[in-house]
């Protein structure tokens, strides 16, 4: 079944933002890990976007620098809907071009929000993140499928 937008931005709420993203190591077996993800635009392309915050360093990352590729699953009891298409990374080891860099806290802030996440104390936030060196990912959406 193919299903819209607004019903995968729903179902990523009505889940609090968790999700599976899943994508594919060098040997071609899937890597997957849960993340909070959220709906937001690609902040270069525009584009719809499930939107995450990783750590760096994470072994995903490193996956998805190679393959480029991801698919995103939110679910609810027995309804899922997973959004597949390429990935942008925008961090401080993922410089974007068409991102300023010093824009960086504000976009995590950003994603985090989009995840349903909240925060006491922004700047503590932005102190752990960029100690933790985390990037924004981007999984544009390009095919949503599911039954939700």
């Amino acid at each position: 079944m193919t299903a819209t937008l607004e019903q995968l931005r729903a179902l990523s709420v009505e889940e609090n933002g968790l999700a599976t993203v899943a994508t594919t190591r060098a040997d071609g077996t899937v890597h997957a890990s849960v993340v909070n993800a959220g709906i937001l635009n690609d902040p270069v392309t525009g584009k719809p976007s499930v939107g995450f915050v990783a750590v760096g360093g994470a072994h995903k990352l490193a996956l998805l620098r190679r393959n480029g590729h991801a698919t995103v699953t939110f679910r609810r009891g027995w309804r899922w809907l997973s959004a597949t298409g390429p990935v942008r990374l925008i961090g401080p080891d993922d410089p974007d071009p068409s991102f300023p860099a010093d824009d960086l806290p504000s976009l995590l802030r950003d994603v985090f929000r989009a995840a349903t996440g909240t925060h006491d104390d922004w700047a503590e936030y932005d102190r752990v993140m960029a100690a933790e060196r985390r990037a924004a990912v981007f999984v544009e959406v390009g095919k949503i499928i599911g039954n939700g």
